[in-house]
């Protein structure tokens, strides 16, 4: 008898199943071992790192919805951050309300100002798309600088510790745990999302919309649809950077038009069209540029002074760089070479 060399299902639950092999529940239990142990292990300054990796994830998700499953793409992502950082320090900072239902509010505004900035995609297909979403960017951010409402003329909020119930997120090592089960349910619902009719429709308009419409997908609302969900994962994503102990400080800075180009590229070297691919780019993009740093730290007592100096655009170059070269190597980004890698070893010692 022969032996099987790949994954074969005999029945519709084996096949609708997340998890197939007894691989996969192996790595799903050593991840969540290692989520366990990460906190307890690793610096405070890296446990930092780790937050805004989770953060960072949540936007991502969001956006490689839009653009990695349903192929519209957006260059406005940074704007709906703020959108959702804005909203929640507003409602916390000078309504006072609780840090939960700020959140909640934020998503639901990001939300419904990205329908309507996905409103062109009715139309509007490509570069002239990522035009429009560009001027959406561009409308959010002049609106954050001119808005003087938006701070009480005071150029910045600055909001204060939250709290969950009885528990005060004033550390890292809480706010962890926090964005860690956050961060795990945006994954999980995502992955669920592409297993319904409505995140089939959107593989469809991505594939082919016109295809999509003949058989009956109504094209133009989940185009608009997809916008909404990932504005408002940002938004939500934003609120909650609006909170952390490191980011309490809302300005308009930090939602310019060079974060939404990282986000892209996070899904880009991650692998579009993966939830996964999305939080290996998210956690690859924001380690990169800090372990630059690092790295030029440790060089500050010895002859490479020059690279110190020359830091920033060492930064640029390397993203530049490694963006170029997941293009014409790895198209498919992060997650295609950890699928490969899975391939081979579970068909090994066949080469097919």
């Amino acid at each position: 008898m022969g032996t099987a060399t790949g994954v074969f299902h005999t029945t519709y639950r084996k096949d609708l199943a997340l998890r197939h092999t007894k691989a996969e529940y192996i790595r799903l239990g050593l991840l969540a071992a290692v989520a366990v142990w990460l906190p307890f292990n690793i610096s405070t300054y890296w446990l930092g790192w780790t937050n805004i990796i989770l953060l960072a994830t949540i936007a991502a998700v969001g956006l490689n919805i839009l653009l990695g499953y349903t192929g519209l793409i957006s260059l406005a992502t940074a704007g709906f951050l703020g959108v959702g950082a804005y909203t929640a320090a507003n409602l916390k900072v000078f309504y006072h309300w609780p840090m939960v239902p700020s959140v909640l509010v934020a998503t639901v505004v990001a939300a419904l100002i990205g329908a309507f900035f996905g409103l062109p995609a009715l139309r509007l297909k490509g570069l002239y798309l990522a035009i429009s979403t560009f001027a959406a960017q561009e409308i959010l951010e002049e609106r954050f600088r001119s808005w003087k409402w938006l701070t009480r003329d005071q150029g910045t909020i600055v909001t204060t510790y939250p709290s969950v119930g009885e528990t005060r997120l004033d550390t890292k090592f809480e706010w962890y745990w926090l964005l860690l089960v956050i961060a795990g349910l945006v994954f999980w619902a995502s992955i669920n999302l592409f297993r319904t009719g409505l995140g089939r429709a959107f593989v469809a308009i991505r594939d082919q919309d016109i295809a999509a419409e003949v058989m009956g997908v109504p094209v133009g609302r989940y185009k608009v649809l997809a916008f909404s969900i990932a504005c408002g994962l940002a938004g939500f994503s934003g609120a909650l950077q609006a909170f952390y102990i490191d980011t309490q400080v809302v300005t308009w800075e930090n939602y310019q038009l060079d974060k939404s180009f990282t986000f892209v590229a996070m899904i880009i070297i991650g692998g579009l069209g993966s939830v996964s691919g999305a939080v290996y780019g998210a956690a690859f993009l924001t380690w990169l540029p800090n372990y630059i740093n690092q790295f030029g730290a440790s060089l500050q007592t010895s002859s490479f002074a020059i690279v110190i100096r020359k830091l920033s655009a060492l930064q640029l170059a390397v993203f530049g760089l490694v963006l170029v070269v997941f293009l014409l190597v790895e198209p498919r980004g992060l997650a295609r070479l950890w699928q490969r890698i899975k391939d081979y070893f579970r068909l090994w010692p066949f080469r097919y």
